[in-house]
């Protein structure tokens, strides 16, 4: 990959020195649960933990493939809740892109099992769907009404997260993306009160996991620590967590693609990802996540690689609104820009970006995950009212997404 060791203590000394003489210009807050386990083996806790928040009767939301997995995540979560005492029930309703009847199926069996608490454990469709589930329990039926940014009147119940990909830091935020099965869309609830008061990442949770899976759920890691650092909602704290990240992936994510059972390169990637979750989670995002929503909603196809079908081709439209941040991310990524332009700088940041996709197997257009010209004037339209679109540096048209969507689909390499 595109790391020269060598040169890497200079690039880290340079960039916390610029992150350090940032001013503070405004306010701003920072998102996180209240607690985070991390770590091979702390699954294990969740039973002590369940009981410490007056959980007495569990929902666990969950897919069936993960049900039947003898000694995999849902087992071992279940084993804890006994351990502790404390009665569940599974709902392992949860489809990729969780749909809207997923979370009505998994509210009905809440109330009909009498349920007072949720464990989510998965991935991000799992995370998604066990927040949707809790919205509509308190904050009304209809979830359609609550797509937007800070919707939510009421609390959810008590919720808890075990995660299992690294992945989309679903189990970290404030985010609940829902698919509209009937108009194939994609919105987002974005709240406070979506905040987990737990999570779980546990590494060892995560060996084995397909390819496929991994470098999907990887470059979804990788594409939000990139888009809170050139979002204009950035501030320092999420600066460091994006660099972190972002070097954090380039070392670890072709290794775990490599091979699945590298124990040190899943560690790493967990790392990373939770660090992106909290840096997105409080700098927010932009039009790659933006578009990709209408990609994955439209096609059904799985929300990283979306993302890093779009993350070239979106980046370089943005680099215009401020070259210097891209600049400075191909320090992050590894590359020597002495001598150069910002501008010849910048675009180092995007051959990284386009390096990364191709290390780790990232298709070549958006057409082979079943995209059509047709439907990309309705996409651009819906992207510009996704949440993550108002916090993106560049300020687009409808035309120019639509011409993203088409750049995209005639290829990222």
């Amino acid at each position: 990959m595109i790391f020269r060791d060598q040169k890497r203590k200079m690039i880290d000394e340079n960039v916390s020195e610029k992150l350090e003489g940032e001013k503070m210009e405004r306010q701003f807050d920072f998102l996180m649960p209240s607690v985070n386990f991390f770590g091979p083996g702390v699954i294990a806790k969740i039973g002590e933990r369940a009981k410490m928040l007056n959980m007495t009767k569990v929902l666990v939301v969950t897919e069936k493939g993960l049900t039947k997995l003898a000694n995999g995540p849902v087992a071992q979560t279940l084993a804890s809740l006994e351990a502790a005492g404390v009665d569940y029930v599974v709902f392992d309703g949860v489809e990729p892109n969780p749909k809207i009847r997923n979370i009505k199926a998994g509210k009905e069996l809440y109330l009909a099992q009498g349920c007072d608490s949720i464990i989510t454990v998965g991935g991000g469709s799992s995370h998604d769907c066990g927040k949707g589930i809790g919205i509509i329990l308190t904050n009304g039926d209809d979830i359609t009404k609550l797509a937007g940014i800070e919707t939510l009147s009421k609390p959810l119940p008590p919720l808890m997260a075990v995660n299992t990909t690294a992945g989309t830091g679903s189990e970290l935020t404030r985010h609940a993306v829902i698919s509209n099965e009937e108009t194939h869309l994609k919105f987002v609830v974005v709240s406070w009160r979506n905040i987990p008061l737990v999570s779980f990442n546990d590494p060892m949770l995560m060996l084995g996991i397909p390819q496929a899976i991994t470098a999907a759920t990887g470059m979804d890691a990788f594409v939000q620590a990139i888009e809170p650092y050139v979002s204009v909602d950035h501030n320092p704290i999420t600066d460091s967590q994006c660099k972190e990240a972002i070097q954090l992936i380039q070392d670890a994510l072709p290794k775990a693609v490599a091979n699945g059972q590298n124990v040190a390169a899943r560690t790493k990637m967990v790392e990373a990802e939770m660090l992106a979750g909290m840096a997105f989670n409080n700098a927010n995002l932009g039009y790659v996540h933006a578009m990709a929503h209408q990609l994955g909603g439209q096609y059904d196809a799985p929300h990283g690689i979306c993302c890093a079908l779009l993350l070239t081709t979106v980046e370089e439209y943005n680099l215009i609104a401020c070259p210097d941040r891209f600049a400075e991310l191909a320090q992050i990524m590894g590359y020597d820009t002495t001598g150069k332009t910002t501008f010849e700088a910048a675009h180092l940041a995007i051959e990284g970006m386009r390096e990364m996709c191709k290390a780790v197997g990232i298709p070549a257009s958006i057409k082979e995950i079943g995209a059509k010209p047709a439907d990309f004037e309705l996409m651009a339209e819906n992207a510009l009212k996704d949440g993550n679109a108002f916090s993106n540096p560049r300020k687009g048209t409808k035309e120019e997404v639509v011409a993203l969507y088409q750049k995209a689909y005639d290829g990222i390499y």
